[in-house]
C-alpha cells in the first residue's frame, strides 16, 4: 500500500509546490481537491482547487502528470465532496454537474477514483432519502462507469454544526445503508471511500466492515477520531456526536492502526491509503500543517509497505 495526502489542507499552496513538499517527505501519492475554481463554497476543509476541470484538456493533463511523475507520485484519486442530494433542485444540479467534469478529468488523466458524498436532505428520513438516492445517483455511476471511474463515497454522516442537524448531510454512514445503496447500484464502479474515524464514534466496528466490504473498498481515508468524554456526558448520543467528536490526526485517536492496516492486507486492498487532514490542533498556519502530517506519516509508516 502506499502513503497519500489529500491536498484540501493546503488551499493556498498551488499543486507543484504540495507535490514538492509531499515527495521531499515520505508521501507517494496525492488526493487532489477538485472543487470548482470560482470557490464560492465555505465549508471547513472545501472550496479548494488544485486541478481546475474546468476546460481541462489532454494538454493541461499532460503537464499535471508530469508535476507528478517528476517527483515519483500518483495522483489516487480527484476529490470533490459537496452534497449530491441537496434539497435546493438549483445547488444540487450544480453539484451534479461538476461531480461530472471531476469524473471527465479523472479519465482524462488517468485517474481510477473519485471521492465524493452521497449527500442527503438532513430533514428527510433514512428511507427517503434513499428512495431520493435510487432517483439520482444510477445516471451518475453509469456516466463514471462509461469513462472508466470508479465513484468513492465517503461514508462520513457530515453532521458537525446545526445546520447539518438533524439527520446530516451525508446519507452513506452506516453498513446496513451502504448495503441497501449496493443493492440498488450493483455496479462496481460504486464503491467507499473508507474512513474508519466516522465509524469510532458510531461504535461501529471498522475491522469488520473492512471485511465485510472488502470488495467495494476503492480507496481509503487516514483520519483518527477522538471522543471526548466529558462532552459525551454533557450531550448524550442523541446530540449525535456534536460536541464530542473530534477529528484527529491518526495516532492522536481511537484508531487501531494496527489492526486497520492488518485488514486491509487480509482481504486484498494494495491501492493508498490518503491521510485526510482535519486536526484543529495543527491548523493555522502552513508550517502546523505540514508537521501535523508529518505526524501521520510516522504513525502510518510501520504498517504500509
Amino acid at each position: 500500500m502506499k502513503l497519500g495526502l489529500l491536498t484540501a489542507a493546503f488551499p493556498d499552496l498551488s499543486l507543484e509546490a504540495v507535490a514538492e513538499w509531499a515527495a521531499g517527505s515520505g508521501f507517494q501519492a496525492l488526493e487532489v481537491a477538485c472543487w470548482p475554481a470560482g470557490g464560492g463554497e465555505e465549508r471547513r476543509y472545501a472550496g479548494v482547487s488544485h486541478i481546475d476541470v474546468d476546460g481541462l484538456d489532454e494538454e493541461r493533463a499532460r503537464r499535471i502528470r508530469e508535476v507528478l511523475d517528476s517527483r515519483g507520485l500518483v495522483l489516487s484519486a480527484l476529490a470533490y465532496y459537496p452534497n449530491n442530494l441537496h434539497p435546493d433542485p438549483t445547488e444540487r444540479a450544480e453539484a451534479h454537474a461538476h461531480l461530472r467534469k471531476v469524473i471527465e478529468a479523472a479519465a482524462l488523466l488517468g485517474v481510477p477514483v473519485v471521492g465524493t458524498f452521497v449527500g442527503r436532505d438532513q430533514r428527510r428520513s433514512v428511507p427517503e432519502s434513499i428512495q431520493t438516492f435510487a432517483e439520482v445517483w444510477p445516471p451518475l455511476v453509469e456516466f463514471a462507469a462509461g469513462h472508466g471511474v470508479k465513484v468513492g463515497i465517503e461514508n462520513c454522516p457530515m453532521i458537525f454544526s446545526d445546520d447539518e442537524w438533524p439527520g446530516g448531510t451525508n446519507l452513506a454512514y452506516s453498513p446496513a445503508i451502504w448495503r441497501r445503496l449496493f443493492e440498488i447500484v450493483p455496479d462496481p464502479h460504486l464503491g467507499l471511500n473508507f474512513d474508519p474515524s466516522h465509524l469510532v464514534w458510531q461504535q461501529i466496528e471498522y475491522e469488520r466492515a473492512i471485511y465485510d466490504f472488502a470488495d467495494r473498498i476503492v480507496h481509503v481515508h487516514a483520519k483518527d477520531m477522538e471522543v471526548r468524554r466529558d462532552g459525551l456526558y454533557e450531550q448524550g448520543v442523541l446530540s449525535l456526536g456534536m460536541g464530542w467528536q473530534v477529528p484527529r490526526l491518526p495516532g492522536l485517536g481511537e484508531v487501531r492502526w494496527d489492526r486497520f492496516c492488518s485488514a486491509l492486507y487480509a482481504v486484498g486492498y494494495d491501492y493508498v491509503v490518503s491521510v485526510e487532514h482535519e486536526d484543529r490542533a495543527f491548523e493555522g498556519s502552513e508550517e502546523l500543517v505540514k508537521r501535523g502530517f508529518e505526524l501521520a506519516r510516522n504513525a502510518l509508516r510501520p504498517y504500509l509497505v
